[in-house]
């Protein structure tokens, strides 16, 4: 299966993945304005065994069949205070 991604220009961080290229006609209306402006950065084939950064493959393909998109937001940003500081007893 076969992927094009494109950034948020609006959202850091956050990338939208669509089945067929520039077809932005199955994402709904209140992501695209959440999205802002798209700029193309990659096209990827999703076979099994590919690995992505920050996301799983299989669920990427999945939300590519059945919607015909899949957002991939920013990792969240850990708690620093529940790393182990080095200051307990």
């Amino acid at each position: 299966m076969h992927a094009f991604v494109y950034k948020s220009l609006k959202k850091a961080d956050t990338y939208l993945y669509l089945a067929a290229r520039d077809d932005f006609s199955r994402l709904p209306e209140p992501v695209r304005t959440q999205l802002g402006a798209l700029q193309f950065v990659l096209d990827v084939d999703l076979v099994p065994g590919r690995k992505l950064a920050l996301e799983d493959p299989e669920v990427v393909r999945t939300n590519l069949v059945s919607r015909g998109f899949h957002v991939q937001f920013p990792p969240t940003m850990a708690d620093p205070m529940t790393e182990d500081w080095g200051t307990d007893a």
